[in-house]
């Protein structure tokens, strides 16, 4: 490992003014303005109602960044932009920014000293608050991230599914929901059961008729951890939620969804792990520990030993763990081993 220069301490000093330019360019539409062919600050703030010297300054911070291209004062996309950064293309990604650069997370990322004092979030209102706003954004734009996933999942339960007369699916704080509409739009026997927030149910149900299996999904608002879940369903979804809580709390809820399996079932889970490997191996999932840090009372990322241990706890077997190509994400599916009851109601 090379020797620590201050450059690389000024690099990471300078990471927030990066992450900024680029969640201004795509929030003021500067990437779709180009790819429609203007190529000067004076168009761009033309087309997009800007003010030109605003625009120039944004432009050529852009280009230092590697995301345009400068040519005696022409601005250009740089490879992949089009793709990845222009509003209506198959690719996009901006609306990531919503998610992974939320003004929601710079607001208690200034908490982080006192959450490292205290052990857990100092925000008064955070990822645990019931009704919790930033859950409506996750809902709304968090596809780029989900939708390969949630294929995925679908793949892995697909030959097991297919072999199901009745497939009820609950999808235990849902969010955007494209877990279980994912797998619903391959089952056509299945039926999806959404769970979350009220102000969250609309917009999953709003993903849920673009996909369209609306008709095929009911939905169930309030607490996971209190609110009746019905049941018995085949497959139980928990997914980017276990590493919110500790792993007591986590193995609570894995018990109490394996509570709503039917014998034989699926409980299906998404998420960040950890392993034995050094942290620089693993850098986004002890990053996202430092989100949980500073948004939860005792949530972080927890190692696969400990996914193991928790599913065993809650009589889940034949656990199968697979990487999300591209994403620091695995889906982790296990079999539910014994009889339930109809109804499991608290």
């Amino acid at each position: 490992m090379t020797e620590l220069t201050p450059a690389d301490v000024f690099d990471l000093l300078l990471a927030y003014k990066k992450t900024a330019v680029l969640t201004a360019a795509i929030e003021l539409g500067v990437f779709d303005a180009i790819a429609s062919g203007a190529t000067t600050s004076v168009e761009v703030a033309k087309i997009r109602e800007l003010d030109e010297r605003g625009t120039r300054l944004l432009l050529n911070a852009l280009s230092a960044l590697g995301l345009l291209t400068w040519s005696e004062s022409a601005y250009g996309l740089a490879a992949g932009a089009e793709k990845l950064l222009v509003r209506g293309q198959p690719g996009f990604v901006g609306d990531m920014t919503k998610v992974m650069a939320s003004t929601w997370e710079w607001a208690a990322l200034a908490g982080l000293p006192d959450a490292v004092r205290q052990g857990g979030t100092v925000a008064p209102v955070n990822a645990e608050t019931p009704g919790y706003e930033y859950w409506e954004d996750f809902a709304a734009h968090a596809s780029a991230v989900a939708s390969p996933t949630a294929r995925l999942m679908a793949d892995v339960l697909g030959p097991w599914a297919e072999r199901q007369g009745r497939l009820d699916v609950l999808d235990l704080a849902c969010g955007h929901g494209l877990y279980g509409y994912t797998l619903a739009q391959r089952q056509p026997h299945a039926r999806v059961w959404s769970l979350d927030w009220p102000n969250v149910l609309p917009l999953a149900l709003a993903h849920a008729r673009r996909l369209g299996v609306g008709d095929r999904v009911s939905t169930i608002a309030g607490d996971m951890f209190a609110v009746d879940l019905g049941g018995p369903y085949d497959v139980v979804m928990i997914t980017n939620v276990l590493h919110h809580f500790s792993e007591e709390r986590a193995t609570q809820l894995l018990r109490r969804a394996a509570g709503v399996l039917a014998d034989g079932g699926r409980i299906a889970l998404v998420g960040f792990t950890t392993s034995d490997a050094p942290p620089a191996a693993e850098a986004a999932a002890h990053l996202f520990s430092i989100l949980m840090l500073i948004w939860t009372n005792e949530g972080e990322v927890h190692p696969s030993r400990v996914y193991e241990r928790m599913l065993a706890s809650a009589g889940i077997s034949e656990v199968e763990s697979h990487p999300v190509p591209g994403l620091p994400l695995r889906v982790i599916v296990g079999r539910r081993v014994g009889q339930v009851s109809p109804h499991v109601s608290g």
